[in-house]
């Protein structure tokens, strides 16, 4: 299938499900914010979460088993540089109110400005670590 209709298709995809969520639970999809719900938990407040969660694992498991060539192909960097990625989001993400999806979906969508300054400086810096990646330190 065409890359662009798969990438629309995902971004539809993703669309609906922040406005489920929304429609039927009054909860923002913004992943960094529904997983710290699991790890500082509210009462009654864990299982719609878990399940969020899940899914986006499930999901990407069965993307993995059905159709691999859609994750490209795999990095290999061992343990260190992954873990420090990890970090370095969840700081971000900590930093910045928020992570893409939770900014980037659905506060844009809302017009909240605080979100589109925060996607603003995701996007900005996203160009900028390509441009010194590929550029400047000779990556492909």
């Amino acid at each position: 299938m065409n890359p662009f209709l798969l990438s629309l298709l995902g971004g539809v995809l993703i669309g609906i499900s922040a406005s489920l969520l929304l429609l039927f639970n009054g909860r923002i999809a913004g992943v960094s914010g529904i997983t710290a719900g699991i790890v500082t938990p509210a009462s009654g407040d864990v299982a719609w979460r878990a399940a969020f969660v899940g899914g986006l694992v499930l999901g990407g498991a069965l993307l993995a088993v059905f159709l691999p060539r859609a994750l490209g192909a795999p990095v290999v960097s061992g343990v260190g540089v992954p873990v420090l990625a990890g970090l370095f989001v969840g700081f971000g993400s900590r930093l910045g109110g928020g992570c893409t999806s939770g900014h980037g979906v659905c506060g844009v969508a809302r017009g909240a400005t605080r979100s589109l300054v925060a996607t603003s400086v995701f996007v900005a810096t996203g160009m900028g670590t390509v441009f010194v990646m590929r550029h400047l330190m000779g990556g492909a």
